[in-house]
């Protein structure tokens, strides 16, 4: 790469900002600059391209749109997530919302959870290890866990439920030993969760952005935590007026402690720091 190629042009990164906005919702400001630079460059090696220049001729044409913006979201998005983040949550949905969400569930189906902005599978995995926690102790109690994200890159490493020993760390001991297998190399500090927990999760990709969903039911309980916060108000409101729709009546959506719906017009009211319920019984 010469040197005048080695910079992202500002034509090229108002066009990428643009793009990313229009199909992904995410807003990168000129501080996001770098950011983007860096992360790029790992698709010029993919490709084998020489310059940033060369790259946004392959993306903006048509077969490049088709083939590459898959992977451009997928560099751009930030993935951080824990087991047990914002634990308080898991708290509220074992005590409060599953006993409330199973009285009025009067056809006895399998409750439906929904982790939107899955990451590499963290959340997830945890609910599927509090859901059959819960159903122990309830006999009857059914259950699946529908989990998504935008990045194929993430959702790969979220199936292969493989993590360092140093991230399984906020889960119980207790459940470790009983969800979690180590690797049977004596130097590797990985583990990975166990089959039966793995085959509770249904691990798809989905975007925001999309119109439709392509979700055959409707869910109890919508966890979607520090994911919102990428986005500006006005796709703020949006995405969460799609998630509000896709609640049962009662139904449940965890947010970010980060992230407020202050002022917005859902048809959704807060029961706890972080948390609302649908008040509405509207399709």
């Amino acid at each position: 790469m010469s040197a005048h190629e080695e910079y992202l042009s500002t034509r090229d990164f108002g066009r990428l900002c643009d793009l990313i906005y229009d199909k992904a919702g995410i807003r990168l400001g000129s501080e996001k600059k770098t950011m983007l630079e860096v992360r790029i460059k790992r698709r010029l090696k993919a490709l084998a391209l020489r310059s940033y220049a060369e790259y946004c001729d392959y993306l903006f044409a048509h077969q490049g749109l088709k083939e590459e913006l898959v992977p451009l979201i997928d560099v751009v998005t930030t993935n951080k997530t824990d087991f047990f983040r914002e634990p308080a949550h898991f708290n509220f949905l074992v005590e409060k919302a599953l006993p409330d969400l199973t009285a009025h569930n009067a056809g006895g189906r399998p409750l439906l959870v929904w982790s939107a902005g899955c990451s590499s599978g963290e959340e997830p995995y945890t609910l599927a290890m509090v859901l059959s926690e819960y159903g122990l102790t309830h006999p009857g109690f059914r259950f699946r866990i529908l989990a998504t994200d935008i990045s194929t890159h993430v959702l790969e490493k979220a199936e292969l439920a493989v993590y360092a020993s140093d991230v399984v760390g906020p889960v119980p001991a207790a459940l470790r030993r009983k969800y979690l297998m180590t690797s049977r190399a004596p130097a590797s500090s990985r583990v990975r969760v166990v089959p039966e927990l793995r085959r509770l999760v249904e691990f798809r990709r989905l975007n925001f952005m999309d119109t439709d969903y392509g979700l055959s039911e409707k869910a109890d309980a919508i966890f979607c935590r520090n994911v919102i916060i990428y986005f500006d108000r006005q796709t703020q409101e949006q995405v969460l007026g799609k998630l509000a729709r896709r609640l049962v009546p009662r139904g449940y959506l965890f947010v970010g402690h980060a992230e407020t719906l202050h002022d917005m017009d859902l048809p959704l009211t807060p029961v706890a720091p972080a948390l609302y319920r649908r008040v509405d019984a509207g399709a």
